[in-house]
C-alpha cells in the first residue's frame, strides 16, 4: 500500500514577493509576448496548412489530368493510326474502281487486297481486314482476312451476306452502318461474324460514283484496347476504363464487360458520361475522384483513383506540421516566461523563417546560437529545415532510383522515353538514338542455388558492366533482372563498338573469378530509332527486346553451377 504524506500549504498573498512578481510589468509583457507568439505561429501554422492543402489537391488533381491526357494521346494515336490505314487502302479501291468496269471486279480485288496486306502488317492489333461488295452491284463478295499468331493474315470466308437483310442497321453493323450513314464510322464492341471474337472496328464505305460498292474495314482485337487502358494506373488502387457515347462501359480492368449481354452493359456513373470534367463519385462505398476525356471514335476514357489513397501523402505531412508547430509553441510559451527579454529578436526571426517556410522557401538562415531555450527552439527550427530539405530531396531521388543498383528505375525510364516521343511527336527534327535492352541469364540457378543474396550480386555485377562500357549512356533497371538504356551522342555513333566491348568485358569478368555469382551472363540488344517505320520509343524498345530474347536464345543453356558459359556471341544491333 502506497502512502501519501501531507504538507501544509501556505496562503498566496498579492503582497508577498511571489506575488508582486506576478503582477509586474514583467510578467504582463511575458504574458503578452505569449500570446502574441500564440497567434503568430498558429497564424503561420493555418496558413501553412492551407497552402499545403491547396497545393496537395491541385496536385493530384494535376497528376490524375496528366494521365489521362497521356491515356487520350496514346489512344487516340493508336485510333487515328488504323484511320489512316483504313483511309490509304479505300482512297486507293476509289481511285482504282473509276477504272475498272464493275463486271469485272477480280483484278480489282486482287490489287486492293495486294495493298491492303501490307498497311495490315504495319497496323498494331489488326485482328481482321475486309472489302465486301454490296451483292446487288456485283456477284464478287469480296475478301476477308484473318491473323493467326503462325502464318499471319490468311484469307477466311467471307459471311454469306445476301442472308441479311441490308437495310437493317442493327444486323451486320459493320456493312448496314456504313451503307446507310454513307460515311467512315467507328462501332461499338462486337462479337466478330465465324471467330466469336469480340472486337471494335472502323469502316468506310467505298462508291463508284454515286454508286455504293461495298465497305473496306479493319476489325481490332478487343484486347489491344484493354493492355492500353490497364497501363493508366495511378496510386495502388486507381485505374482507368472506356465508355462508349451514351455511357456504357466498352472495358473496365474490373468488370469482364463482353460476357454481358449487349442490353446488360452497366453505365457508368453520373457526371462521367459527358465533356471532358474533373469530377467526383462514390463506387460500391469508395469516394472517388475520376478525370473525364472525349476519345476521337466518340468513346471516353475516365481515369479514377481513391480520394483516400491520393490525400494521404500530404495529410500526413499537415499532420505532422500540425503537431510539431503544437510543441514547438509550448516550448515558446515556457521559453518566453523566463527569458522574455532575451526572446524578442529570435522569435522574430523565427517569424520571419516561419513566413519563408509557407511562401515555399527552404532557404531560411537562422543565425541565434545562445546556449539556452531561445538557442534550443532555433536550432530545432533550422533542423525541422533540413530535414525537410532532405526528405524532398530523398523523396525526389528514391521516386527515380533503384534502390539495390543505384541506377534509374523504370519511372525514370519512362519519363526519358516520354520526352523522346515529344520530339518524335513534334517532326521537327527526327532525334537520333538507339535504346538497349539487357537481361542477366541463369538469375533463377544463382537465386535457387546460392540464395537471393548472391543473386542481387549478381544483378549488381551485371549492372557494373553495363554502366562501365555504356559510360555516355543512362541506363535504367526496369525489372528484376533486366536493364535498359538510352544511346544517344558518343555512344549511340560508336554502338557497333560498345557492343563488340560489352562482349569481350563479360567474358573476361567471367574468366577473372571461379565465384559463380561474379561470372555474369547477360543478353542484350540494341534498336536504332528509324523515323520510317517507327512511329514510337515504345516501337524501338519492342525490337531491342526482340533482339535480345534471340540473342539469349543463341548463348544456349549453359549452366553456372556446373562450370560453363556459354560462348560470347555476336551482338545484336540493328543499324
Amino acid at each position: 500500500m502506497a502512502y501519501i504524506r501531507e504538507y501544509p500549504i501556505a496562503p498566496f498573498d498579492m503582497h508577498t514577493r511571489e506575488g508582486r512578481d506576478l503582477s509586474s510589468i514583467r510578467a504582463k509583457a511575458t504574458l503578452f509576448a505569449v500570446l502574441e507568439i500564440v497567434v503568430t505561429v498558429a497564424t503561420v501554422v493555418v496558413i501553412a496548412v492551407f497552402s499545403l492543402t491547396s497545393y496537395g489537391n491541385y496536385v493530384s488533381n494535376r497528376v490524375l489530368e496528366l494521365l489521362c491526357e497521356t491515356g487520350k494521346r496514346d489512344l487516340n494515336g493508336y485510333f487515328d493510326s488504323v484511320e489512316q490505314s483504313v483511309a490509304t487502302v479505300s482512297g486507293y479501291a476509289t481511285s482504282d474502281l473509276a477504272k475498272t468496269d464493275l463486271s469485272d471486279m477480280d483484278a480489282h480485288l486482287e490489287r486492293v487486297a495486294e495493298l491492303f496486306e501490307k498497311v495490315a502488317y504495319n497496323t498494331h492489333g489488326v485482328l481482321t481486314y475486309y472489302y465486301r461488295t454490296d451483292p446487288t452491284v456485283t456477284s464478287e463478295p469480296g475478301f476477308w482476312f484473318v491473323y493467326t499468331e503462325r502464318y499471319g493474315f490468311i484469307p477466311h470466308t467471307p459471311t454469306d451476306i445476301t442472308a441479311y437483310d441490308l437495310d437493317d442497321q442493327n444486323s451486320l453493323v459493320w456493312f448496314t452502318v456504313p451503307r446507310a450513314t454513307g460515311s467512315a464510322v467507328w462501332l461499338a464492341p462486337y462479337v466478330t461474324d465465324n471467330l466469336d471474337v469480340y472486337v471494335l472496328s472502323y469502316n468506310v464505305p467505298i462508291y463508284k460514283g454515286n454508286t455504293f460498292v461495298g465497305v473496306i474495314g479493319i476489325e481490332i482485337d478487343y484486347s489491344t484496347l484493354a493492355k492500353s487502358v490497364d497501363n493508366l494506373t495511378l496510386a495502388q488502387h486507381g485505374y482507368a476504363f472506356v465508355s462508349d457515347a451514351e455511357g456504357r462501359l466498352v472495358y473496365h480492368p474490373h468488370i469482364d464487360v463482353p460476357s454481358l449481354p449487349e442490353g446488360k452493359k452497366p453505365k457508368v456513373p453520373e457526371g462521367l458520361d459527358t465533356g471532358d470534367t474533373h469530377t467526383s463519385y462514390t463506387y460500391h462505398g469508395v469516394e472517388k475522384q475520376a478525370v473525364c476525356a472525349s476519345l476521337d471514335n466518340g468513346m471516353r476514357l475516365v481515369v479514377s483513383v481513391p480520394v483516400a489513397e491520393v490525400n494521404r501523402g500530404w495529410q500526413l505531412l499537415v499532420n505532422r506540421i500540425i503537431i510539431v508547430s503544437l510543441v514547438l509553441l509550448v516550448l515558446a510559451a515556457l521559453l518566453t516566461r523566463r527569458f522574455m527579454s532575451r526572446l524578442t529578436d529570435p522569435l522574430r526571426d523565427l517569424t520571419k523563417a516561419a513566413e519563408q517556410l509557407d511562401e515555399g522557401n527552404y532557404d531560411v538562415e537562422l543565425t541565434y546560437d545562445k546556449k539556452n531555450e531561445v538557442g534550443a527552439l532555433t536550432s530545432t527550427v533550422r533542423r525541422l529545415v533540413g530535414h525537410l530539405k532532405i526528405h524532398m530531396e530523398e523523396l525526389n531521388s528514391l521516386a527515380y532510383a533503384d534502390s539495390l543498383t543505384h541506377v534509374r528505375n523504370k519511372g525514370a525510364f519512362d519519363l526519358y522515353a516520354r520526352d523522346l516521343q515529344e520530339e518524335i511527336d513534334d517532326g521537327a527534327m527526327p532525334p537520333e538514338f538507339a535504346i538497349g535492352v539487357f537481361d542477366c541469364d541463369y538469375l533463377k540457378v544463382i537465386n535457387d542455388q546460392y540464395g537471393h543474396d548472391k543473386g542481387d550480386a549478381y544483378i549488381t555485377i551485371a549492372c557494373k558492366l553495363i554502366c562501365e562500357v555504356f559510360s555516355h549512356s543512362p541506363v535504367f533497371r526496369i525489372g528484376g533482372d533486366e536493364f535498359a538504356m538510352i544511346l544517344q551522342g558518343t555512344d549511340y555513333r560508336e554502338r557497333d563498338q560498345l557492343a563488340s566491348e560489352f562482349e569481350v568485358r563479360r567474358a573476361a569478368q567471367c574468366a577473372s573469378t571461379d565465384v559463380k555469382w561474379e561470372q555474369v551472363s547477360v543478353s542484350f540488344g540494341i534498336a536504332v530509332y528509324d523515323p520510317t517505320s517507327d512511329e514510337s520509343v515504345g516501337d524501338v524498345t519492342r525490337r531491342a527486346d526482340k533482339l535480345m530474347y534471340e540473342a539469349k536464345r543463341r548463348r544456349g543453356a549453359a549452366r553456372l553451377t556446373n562450370g560453363q558459359e556459354a560462348q560470347p556471341t555476336s551482338p545484336d544491333v540493328d543499324r
